[in-house]
């Protein structure tokens, strides 16, 4: 297939705000050039709608009818999410006349792993239809849910386009990338045939909702007040102890399966001190499980701005932490080039999951396509 322009589009569980809109060329295997990304802010009004759906998802946990509030919140979302690739286009210089697909992650507002005897659950608020409609350009959604449906996890999904991103940097097992979002997920892949992906523990997500329980703003930002904290090593050993992270991979987490909770008691400071060494070595924890424990991460996502995490995942995960942008990647835009990626793997009937990444029984692919 000839390379084309796809657009991803992705809005954390953070629910910081923005859209990550960023522009790839691509066949679906290797990664011919990246395009324009920005980060498109959304309106106050939708950040609140959002909040509330992820509230409502929690009390429904997919039991009865969906609540009212996903519908109006997904056409809102969707509107906005439209609106942005229309603007990061036209600012490229192009038009949506040059754009093959759009890979529309949408917004999670619940994930639950499969469990014994029960198959897992998802959702993702986004509405492919409505945004074909907008655009007039193909838009593959719905990413995660055939892999659920066929007994996977259903995340993480970015280990096709981490490999190649890998394989652009010449790896061979010794490195891995990590992805600290809400959650964390690391990918690790031999130079050869075997990838393996999971989703590592939280990341950003109780640190910041601790930060804004205390009212302090959203996030530590720079790290400061974890930086200035005393780490509770008793209670951090206790938390280490949680049956999730010892568990062997396929394994996934949605965005409150650990909370801020694991903090209470405990002043600003030695909160988010331990928080975040929380996260840092539940990533240690992921690098034991892994085929060859990487002496090397390449990090992605938000939590690489924060340096009192970076710090600590040398100190507590025992590995070398880099940040992305230091390979000349897009360290913010990882995460939404990954759904431009598989948007074009998904039009080309190509797998987006392995077993040994979301544990479906064979690989497949995946996503809805509209238009």
């Amino acid at each position: 297939m000839t390379p084309v322009w796809s657009v991803g589009l992705m809005t954390g569980t953070v629910l910081d705000g923005n859209i990550d809109v960023a522009l790839l060329k691509t066949d679906g295997e290797t990664i011919e050039a990246f395009g324009a990304y920005a980060l498109v802010p959304y309106a106050p009004s939708i950040r609140t709608m959002l909040e509330e759906a992820q509230a409502a998802a929690r009390v429904w946990n997919f039991e009865g009818p969906e609540p009212a509030i996903f519908a109006q919140a997904e056409a809102a979302l969707t509107r906005a999410q439209s609106a942005a690739v229309k603007q990061v286009v036209e600012q490229a210089g192009m038009g949506m006349a040059d754009i093959g697909v759009v890979g529309f992650h949408g917004q999670t507002v619940l994930h639950r792993g499969p469990q014994k005897g029960r198959i897992g659950d998802t959702r993702q608020l986004g509405d492919g239809a409505l945004m074909h409609a907008i655009l007039g350009a193909k838009v593959v959604y719905d990413f995660r849910t055939a892999d659920v449906r066929a007994g996977g996890q259903g995340a993480p999904l970015a280990a096709a386009y981490h490999a190649a991103l890998l394989g652009t940097a010449g790896a061979s097992g010794d490195s891995a990338i990590l992805n600290l979002g809400g959650v964390g997920n690391v990918t690790w892949w031999d130079g050869k045939g075997d990838i393996v992906a999971f989703d590592t523990g939280p990341a950003n997500a109780p640190i910041n909702d601790f930060i804004k329980a205390r009212g302090l703003g959203e996030m530590d930002r720079d790290g400061a007040l974890a930086a200035k904290g005393k780490v509770d090593e008793a209670r951090l050993a206790t938390l280490l102890e949680h049956p999730y992270l010892a568990a062997p991979y396929p394994k996934s987490l949605d965005r409150f399966d650990f909370t801020a909770a694991m903090a209470d008691g405990l002043g600003n400071e030695d909160g988010a001190a331990l928080l975040t060494a929380f996260s840092a070595a539940c990533v240690g924890k992921a690098l034991d499980l892994l085929p060859r424990r990487p002496k090397t991460l390449f990090v992605s996502g938000g939590g690489r701005h924060n340096p009192t995490f970076m710090a600590m995942l040398k100190q507590r995960a025992d590995v070398d932490a880099v940040s992305a942008d230091k390979l000349g990647w897009r360290g913010d835009a990882v995460e939404a080039e990954c759904f431009a990626f598989l948007a074009v793997r998904a039009l080309r009937g190509m797998p987006i999951s392995f077993p040994s990444t979301t544990g479906v029984p064979e690989p497949m692919t995946g996503g809805r396509i509209a238009g």
